[in-house]
Parts: C-alpha cells; structure tokens; sequence
C-alpha cells in the first residue's frame, strides 16, 4: 500500500540544445516514475541567464508534483533525470548554460539542512524566473490550493518580482 501523498514546487529549465524537448521529456518521464502521482506545470517564460550572462536564454518553469517520495527519493529522481540529459553537476560553471535544471524547491511542510538538499531552496526568493511562475502555479491550480502553499502565495504577494528578463513562451505542442 502506498504512502502519505505529499506535494512538492521543482523549479524547471534548460538554455543549450533543444530546450523544449529536453523539459518536455524530462517531465514525461517524470510523470512515468513510480511515487509520482500527479504533475502539473506553471505557465513557461523565456528568461536572460543570471550570474553569468554570456549563455543563452533560458525556458524555466515550475512544476507541482503529488508523490509518495520522500524528499531524498524525490531529489535523486531529479538528479538522475538531469544526468540522463546530458548534465554533469561536476563539470561546468556555478549557474553556466545546463542542458537541464531540476531544482527540488519546496516539499510541503518540511525544511531540511543537509548537504545536497536545502528546502526550501535557499535562493528561490531571489530569482524572477522561479517566483513567477510559482505564482502562477499556485495562483491557478486547484489541486495546489492546499493551506500549505498559503505562506508561498501570500509571501509571493508581498515581493515586488521584477519581470525584466522574462517573456512569456509557448511551447509548440
């Protein structure tokens, strides 16, 4: 019998290759594994690198998982995912041009300090790309209208988010 379901915020992108079919098979793939029993995506937004800005732009987006994964589990599934895609978090430079970036944000009520996994993410209230289309995620789903998102929302709410750098995208199919 499966466990709790809990519901997690991954923060999604990718500059090199073919951005889209690299998100969109990472999420197809995603949505296959078991724990994973719902995934649902924020709008998509073209967004200027940050940190190093001499790279391509970036698609980023946020997606909502409910799973019974642990936030460990959850976290090596994402890491596993970027490897398949050609990323080594070894290699390259800190925020240089990926492949593919799944960054495990929030995972409902639970704050961690460990090595490899901060939750929530130490630096997802800095980061326009992350924050709006969280926004809109939590802003329009059903499924992730929980009480737990409230403190998200409403801290969100409170931010004055620069949109610079951040363009609406839609994905072709």
């Amino acid at each position: 019998m499966p466990g709790p379901l809990w519901q997690a915020i991954i923060g999604v992108g990718s500059n090199l290759g073919d951005r889209w079919g690299t998100i969109k098979n990472a999420l197809d793939e995603l949505a296959k594994t078991p724990g994973i029993e719902a995934l649902e995506r924020s709008a998509v937004f073209e967004t200027a690198p940050v940190g190093i800005t001499d790279q391509p732009v970036f698609l980023n987006l946020v997606i909502g998982v409910e799973t019974t994964l642990t936030p460990e589990e959850l976290l090596a599934v994402l890491l596993a995912l970027e490897r398949k895609a050609g990323r080594d978090r070894t290699q390259g430079t800190r925020w240089g041009p990926r492949t593919l970036d799944l960054d495990l944000l929030l995972y409902e009520y639970e704050e961690r300090n460990e090595p490899g996994l901060l939750l929530p993410h130490p630096r997802m209230w800095e980061r326009s790309f992350v924050l709006v289309p969280l926004k809109d995620l939590l802003g329009r789903s059903k499924r992730f209208d929980q009480p737990c998102w409230t403190p998200t929302l409403n801290r969100i709410n409170r931010l004055s988010i620069l949109r610079n750098g951040l363009t609406p995208w839609t994905p072709e199919s």
